[in-house]
């Protein structure tokens, strides 16, 4: 049998991550950005745009047997958006249709800004997704695109990514960050390399004959109240001075739940935001 190939459309952090676990099990990637010298060593690179429809000169011309979609905006508003995931999509299907391509399957990678809910409760694929705000309604655009295509679809639903390079909360919480403790703003969360795992962990089930659903969220198994991920982080980093005059007090408040993924044999690594800053705690100390 031969081994599988995936294009990786939108080759940054998740991505390289997403390359790194599948290069080692004798996948062929592709891994297609703007600066190609920036892919970690061993992936093929294709110099593109998602941004632009031109077919990108150095595009694949054999067998792609996995798309996956992992676009980043470049502007944060509803028109840089629109042009990351559904524009992009559009241009990277158009490209395989062109090249006579047809993947066995694309994973869109999501968030699960397309929830709305905002009373801390539990979340899973079956709930209504139906966010106000534009983020959650172009990828939920988005993802109807890539369901409605020719080709079989898995959306990914990814929470909030930390790791390396990704430390934005220490850094305000070592700037004195102050969460409201009441009612409880519960967040959710997933290291990057588990973000990644989980791509590679359903590419990896699909290749070997598992049926794949339609829609995963990927987060760790433990949502938590903001102000006690906040509490914790105080006193890892001996932060002993805060103003509770200035709390935040964010609109949404769910809890994600990783059921179906672990129903099919996945698990994270790091299991809680514990376990996943305590290994970048480690990295910097």
């Amino acid at each position: 049998m031969a081994t599988p190939s995936v294009l990786i459309a939108g080759c940054g952090d998740i991505g390289g991550r997403l390359a790194s676990q599948l290069l080692p099990q004798g996948w062929t990637v592709y891994g297609l950005r703007r600066s190609v010298a920036k892919l970690p060593p061993g992936v093929i690179g294709v110099s593109g745009d998602l941004f632009d429809a031109r077919m990108p000169a150095q595009w694949p011309e054999g067998r792609i047997d996995y798309l996956v979609y992992c676009a980043t905006p470049t502007v944060r508003d509803e028109a840089g958006y629109r042009a990351a995931y559904t524009e992009g999509l559009r241009h990277v299907l158009a490209w395989t249709e062109r090249s006579g391509q047809k993947p066995k399957r694309i994973l869109f990678v999501s968030s699960s800004s397309v929830y709305g809910q905002q009373q801390g409760e539990w979340v899973d694929e079956a709930s209504p997704a139906d966010a106000s705000g534009f983020s959650g309604q172009v990828m939920r655009e988005a993802e109807k695109v890539a369901l409605s295509s020719d080709v079989p679809a898995t959306v990914v639903r990814l929470t909030g990514i930390y790791g390396p390079g990704r430390s934005d909360l220490m850094n305000r919480v070592r700037q004195g960050y102050s969460v409201a403790v009441e009612p409880p703003l519960y967040g959710n969360r997933i290291h990057a390399d588990d973000a990644a795992g989980l791509l590679a962990f359903l590419l990896q089930a699909e290749a070997g004959g598992v049926a794949l659903d339609d829609c995963y969220i990927g987060v760790d198994d433990a949502p938590a109240p903001l102000a006690e991920v906040v509490d914790w982080m105080r006193e890892r980093l001996g932060v002993t001075q805060w103003s509770d005059e200035h709390s935040v007090r964010r609109a949404g408040s769910k809890r994600c739940s990783n059921a179906r993924a672990k129903a099919l044999g996945w698990a994270p690594r790091y299991a809680s935001y514990r376990e996943g800053y305590e290994a970048m705690l480690a990295q910097v100390d």
